[in-house]
């Protein structure tokens, strides 16, 4: 202040600097926050089911679970980690897209033993092929 006023030149510096940190620490916010907010790689998965003689299983239960990966964190999003459905009378089942990274698939169908395994996926698409063993004998120590 000079003689009773304001000195404009302080001001503005002043102001400047202000609105430079502000908007380095918004354009900051921005560029962690989209990476924060951005989808992770999804994966489309196709799931044949066959018996050993490579006859299609249809109506098999398939359950497909998201075991780790390269997921980021959501803050507040709801991550889909488990999907479930029936295969097809070509023995095929369609799952939406998973993302990348590890995941379990059951198989589960009437006079088979269950299929699971755990996979790594990290392609856009991808087929699982799932042979499917006819039940054991039951085993008892009494005979």
């Amino acid at each position: 202040m000079r003689n009773g006023t304001l000195d404009v030149d302080a001001l503005c510096f002043w102001h400047n600097r202000v609105m430079r940190r502000r908007l380095l620490l918004i354009a900051t916010v921005l560029v962690f926050g989209a990476e924060l907010y951005a989808d992770p790689p999804m994966t489309t998965l196709l799931i044949e089911v066959k018996t050993l003689g490579g006859n299609p299983v249809e109506r098999a239960s398939v359950v497909v679970r998201f075991v780790k990966g390269r997921a980021k964190m959501k803050l507040g999003k709801k991550i889909r980690t488990t999907w479930e459905t029936r295969t097809n009378q070509e023995g095929v089942a369609k799952i939406p897209p998973v993302p990348q990274g590890q995941i379990l698939v059951q198989v589960i169908a009437k006079g088979y033993q269950t299929f699971g395994q755990k996979f790594d996926v990290d392609e856009e698409e991808k087929t699982i092929q799932v042979k499917l063993n006819p039940p054991q004998a039951q085993y008892s120590s009494h005979q």
